[in-house]
């Protein structure tokens, strides 16, 4: 009864808003048990963080081998999460319910297990996070970046447009495509957490424009390489960017995979630098995830957009470790932590959240964060709450 009580609350969050805020609410799916394997709904990365188990019920099969899905997230913070002197991130429309991703894919997965197979991948969305998943590394006026997409505080987003070809152990993806940088993503389903790191906002990128081969080495090694038009972009070049995307993931044993990824060359709008990610996942028990990444991210500034902010042409360096504890078939609880660094100046977080699977295709994730940089003589501690409805 009390479960039912609660899906029918959060049912009324997600439709019972006023027009104006009748845009934020789509969310996570699961299909039994909480199972911190990785249920990539969007493709990002090749270690995505461990949510509930969302099982397939996102997804529905053409026949053609073509699948369609998506999500709606809403949510609700008390603060504006960028309030801190120099703090971007995401959750920047405090007190009130937002409709942060609407959002909609259709893809056919390329299977290469039984020779030369193609696929595809197409994402729209809209909502308050639209501005930060548009291609903003673009010329203005670009695909879906400064191009009349913007409504207020709401903006569509084109995230993903690409082909894929497989064949064996190898695939070659092309166009445009989520980062395999980090260990954040911007799905909402794929996140434990309703909010962001400054590591994952700050020093990452979210998207890519360019071509990537993996190649599975073996069983427990796997290979990425290949072009890109530096960070944020989508069909289009700026200030001349160039640059590798690449790295390995290893499993280390039946319980712990170590993934790296590097960027490097001309960024575009970050300027000419190098970057990398390392985490490291492991499942120490059946109901207990360890994972401790490790960012660093050196760029020169040398472009128009990065002379206009400091933090685009410095140094930094980020570590997050996130503890994450299966506590029945319905609940896990989980603690992020996290050490920031830009030009000498250290940020922490640390943030205590739940998920709460209402039904097999509805979460909800209650958080309480902390933030303070002592440098900055900063201290902010944000409530926040979202649901996640898959379909």
């Amino acid at each position: 009864m009390v479960k039912k009580t609660l899906a029918a609350l959060a049912l009324g969050l997600l439709c019972a808003v006023t027009p104006a805020q009748a845009q934020d609410s789509l969310t996570g799916a699961m299909d039994g048990a909480f199972e911190y394997s990785s249920s990539d709904f969007a493709g990002e990365t090749p270690d995505t963080p461990p949510p509930l188990d969302y099982g397939e019920s996102y997804e529905e099969d053409t026949g053609s081998g073509i699948t369609y899905g998506g999500w709606l997230q809403g949510g609700w913070h008390s603060r504006d999460a960028s309030s801190g002197p120099g703090l971007a991130r995401f959750n920047t429309h405090p007190h009130r319910w937002n409709t942060h991703q609407a959002w909609l894919f259709a893809e056919k997965v390329a299977d290469g297990s039984d020779g030369l197979d193609w696929g595809f991948r197409v994402d729209a969305m809209y909502g308050v996070d639209g501005a930060d998943t548009q291609a903003f590394g673009n010329s203005p006026g670009r695909w879906d970046f400064d191009n009349g997409f913007d409504h207020g505080q709401f903006a569509f987003a084109f995230p993903q447009a690409y082909i894929e070809l497989a064949s064996g152990d190898w695939s070659f993806k092309a166009g445009h495509f989520f980062t395999l940088v980090g260990y954040e993503v911007v799905a909402a389903p794929d996140n434990f957490f309703y909010s962001h790191a400054f590591t994952m906002y700050n020093s990452e990128p979210f998207t890519h424009t360019g071509v990537i081969g993996t190649y599975n080495a073996s069983d427990n090694l796997t290979l990425y390489g290949g072009w890109t038009s530096g960070w944020d972009t989508a069909f289009d070049t700026f200030n001349g960017g160039s640059s590798f995307l690449g790295g390995a993931s290893l499993a280390l044993s039946d319980t712990t995979t170590a993934t790296y990824i590097a960027t490097a060359g001309n960024f575009g709008a970050r300027g000419e630098g190098y970057g990398h990610s390392i985490v490291l996942d492991t499942q120490i028990t059946d109901n207990f995830n360890y994972v401790i990444q490790g960012d660093y991210l050196d760029t020169d500034g040398d472009s128009p957009l990065a002379a206009l902010d400091p933090l685009l042409n410095d140094t930094q360096y980020g570590i997050n470790q996130y503890f994450l504890y299966t506590l029945s078939e319905d609940v896990a609880a989980g603690i992020r932590y996290e050490w920031w660094n830009v030009s000498g100046i250290s940020v922490n977080d640390i943030t205590l959240g739940f998920n709460l699977k209402l039904r097999d295709n509805l979460v909800i994730r209650p958080e309480i964060r902390h933030d303070w940089a002592p440098g900055l003589d900063y201290a902010e501690t944000f409530l926040g709450m979202d649901s996640v409805l898959t379909f």
